[in-house]
Formats: structure tokens, C-alpha cells, sequence
């Protein structure tokens, strides 16, 4: 899952759903993790998604279908998400339910909001990606295309149970699932759009050494200002890194480190 995966009419549409979203008086966490419930319904049944992105079927009668499907399963207000998104236009059937379970992240970040949590959630996400990278084993099972994505899920939600926040632990299990694309994608492409939702980039920081509070302030106003936007920092220290920083945001890399320059060094000698 990408948001930037969804183009066109189905771009517009989730604008659309999204808006939905936060006009909902709904509980964030309920919202987000019955939508996620809808997704993995609609990903279960292709004839149904087919029908509810038929262009050719009436806007009503969709919404009608929805309504008989999940209405006696969810709340009203996630039907009203529901019956919103399967009244727009998708580009491809299976934008509906990316749409929907971005919907489900944007959920459980306003009650993350609500809650004063939504830089703890961030700060878990992160902790949870390095786990994962760290521990082979976990990420074998969770790249594992043998192991269906419920029982990933099930697996990442008895190691973080009582050891993140709630809406930490739902977004990962949802990530887990691997619908689109790897876990770590996938929780990474989570992880940007809880960022973008609070108009800031994340920056990824390798160091050798734990950052002070004047270094983490003087870094994060430098990256600020040179990209104009608000720049959350995830740091992890590398004793690889030998000196230095090595800052990755988005696509950009801006390394800094010794160890970067004594192999440039070592290539040019071996050039």
C-alpha cells in the first residue's frame, strides 16, 4: 500500500473518504480497526469488490449493498466511511480497499491525536521497523509468503501486547498483513503517511553516538529549513558509522560519516 499508488479519479476519492474520516464523531481506534476488517472482507472476496467498483452499477445500489454486507458488523460511523467510499470512482477495484485501509491508518492517528499520542505512535513505528530489521528470525517469519497475513498479524500483536500503545500495535498488525507489499514497506509507506497527515517529513539518522538534545535541536532546525517543512528525526546509533551522520529522508541521503569517506578512499586507491 502506497497513497501515492492512487491516482486520478481515485485520488479524488479518497480525498473524499479521508474527509469522511474526520468528520466522523467515531472513536479513532474503532473506526481504524473495523476498516481494516472491511478491507480484509473485500480482500477476501473479489466478486464483492468487483460489484461495489462497478462503474456501471448505480452509486445507491452500492452503497445499498454495503449497507446489507457490513451494516450489522460495524458501526454507523464506519459504515458511513464505508458507504462513501463505495459511492466514488476507483481507477482499478483494488483501490477501494487501499483507500479504505489508508482510511484505517488516518483513524487510529486521530485518536492517536485525541489521545496527545501521535508522537509516541511515531516513535513506535520506528522502534518496531528496527526490531524487525535487527531480528532475523521475526523478519524471515514475516517475509514468509507461506504464512497467511492473519497469522503474521497475530504473531507482531503477541510481541507488542502490552509493550506499545494501542493504535501502535493495530497499524503494525495491519502492516503485518503485507497486502500490497513487504511488511517493511508497507509499515514504512504507514509510517510517512502519519507524518504527512502532520504536514512533516521523517529524516532516518545514523550515528555512532547518542545525540544530544542541542545536537537533535541544531539538526532537526538545519533540516527544517532546508526543506521547508517541519522534519521529525528517528535516530539510530551505528557503531559502523565510526563519525559523523548519515541522514536519509525520503529518497534524499545526505551522508556524512567517516566510513562513507574511507571507502569512497579505499576505491579511489583501488581504482
Amino acid at each position: 500500500m502506497s497513497t501515492t499508488q492512487l491516482r486520478g479519479a481515485s485520488a479524488a476519492s479518497l480525498d473524499t473518504v479521508l474527509a469522511a474520516v474526520d468528520a466522523s464523531g467515531d472513536s479513532g481506534a474503532e473506526l481504524g480497526e473495523q476498516l481494516f476488517g472491511v478491507v480484509a472482507s473485500l480482500d477476501s472476496s473479489p466478486a464483492l469488490r468487483r460489484v461495489l467498483t462497478d462503474p456501471s452499477t448505480e452509486d445507491e445500489a452500492k452503497r445499498g449493498l454495503a449497507s446489507s454486507v457490513f451494516g450489522k458488523a460495524v458501526s454507523a460511523a464506519t459504515l458511513e466511511v464505508v458507504r462513501t467510499a463505495v459511492g466514488a470512482r476507483w481507477r482499478v477495484g483494488r483501490d477501494l480497499t487501499d483507500g479504505l485501509e489508508v482510511a484505517g491508518v488516518v483513524a487510529i492517528l486521530k485518536g492517536a491525536a485525541a489521545a496527545g499520542q501521535v508522537d509516541v505512535l511515531e516513535d513506535e513505528l520506528f522502534s518496531v521497523a528496527n526490531l524487525v530489521t535487527s531480528t532475523p528470525e521475526l523478519r524471515s517469519a514475516l517475509s514468509d509468503t507461506t504464512v497467511p497475513g492473519a497469522g503474521k498479524s497475530d504473531l507482531v500483536g503477541s510481541i507488542l501486547d502490552g509493550k506499545a500503545q494501542p493504535a501502535t500495535v493495530a497499524v503494525v498488525r495491519q502492516a503485518a498483513r503485507a497486502r500490497s507489499a513487504s511488511f517493511e514497506r508497507t509499515l514504512g509507506a504507514f509510517a510517512d503517511l502519519v507524518a504527512a497527515r502532520r504536514s512533516r517529513l521523517l529524516a532516518e539518522v545514523r550515528t555512532a553516538h547518542e545525540l544530544g538534545q542541542t545536537e537533535h535541536d541544531r539538526l532537526a532546525a538545519a533540516l527544517t529549513a532546508r526543506y521547508g517543512r517541519d522534519v521529525h528525526l528517528n535516530v539510530v546509533v551505528d557503531p559502523s558509522v565510526i563519525g559523523g551522520l548519515a541522514v536519509s529522508v525520503s529518497d534524499d541521503v545526505i551522508d556524512g560519516t567517516m566510513s562513507s569517506r574511507l571507502e569512497a578512499a579505499r576505491r579511489q586507491l583501488a581504482g
